[in-house]
């Protein structure tokens, strides 16, 4: 049977609108982030789900808590969901990247899939070890509702994870050619063992018309 899932980012922080890196680190929405996960909780009010998962992270678990208000449903959160830990990347502007670790800076736009970043408050992982990390927690949660619907909020890498691998997609060496929107809802469906897309990056519900049907 198949599970559908709706996977979606969480909502603007302050780091995200400056472009500082934040990984591991632990920031809440700012308030076009809370705007954001109110317009995608209102836009999925109607929605059948099954379980509404997040990353144990508090700009995913706000954003999740958002939609969990239009459902009877708690937030189970989950440390495989979380985002990429970049170690001594995390917390600094990507300008200041570049300019603090160049030589790591350079293998991280190459796309060196098995390359790490220098540890900082946190030790870094590879984008390998973290694609079959963040893969496996999808499916962990997809293989637990066969024939439901799920929801499940996370952030940027994981969704880009789940794109890959949906698309089938190599790790190496392969740009991000496609956009990963805050608040966006991604729909993929799990069946024998395999994810497969069905829309990318549905960010209707985030239009001023719908903000303003809100405020």
């Amino acid at each position: 049977m198949q599970t559908k899932i709706l996977l979606i980012r969480h909502g603007e922080t302050a780091w995200n609108a400056v472009r500082r890196l934040q990984g591991h680190a632990d920031i809440e929405l700012n308030d076009e982030g809370l705007r954001q996960a109110d317009a995608l909780g209102a836009a999925l009010a109607g929605a059948p789900l099954a379980a509404i998962v997040a990353s144990d992270l508090v700009r995913a678990h706000q954003t999740a808590q958002a939609l969990a208000v239009h459902h009877e449903l708690p937030v189970h959160t989950d440390a495989q969901l979380r985002e990429r830990c970049y170690g001594g990347f995390e917390g600094l502007l990507y300008t200041d990247i570049e300019h603090r670790y160049p030589f790591e800076y350079a293998q991280w736009k190459a796309r060196d899939v098995d390359a790490l970043m220098p540890p900082g408050e946190r030790t870094a992982e590879s984008f390998r070890q973290f694609y079959h990390r963040s893969v496996g927690g999808i499916v962990k949660w997809a293989e637990r509702h066969p024939g439901q619907t799920i929801a499940v909020v996370a952030h940027g890498g994981v969704l880009e994870c789940a794109y890959r691998a949906a698309r089938g997609s190599a790790l190496d060496n392969s740009p991000r050619d496609f956009e990963i929107k805050n608040a966006s809802i991604n729909r993929l469906l799990y069946a024998g063992g395999k994810l497969s897309l069905t829309e990318w990056g549905d960010v209707r519900h985030l239009d001023d018309a719908a903000l303003d049907e809100i405020l």
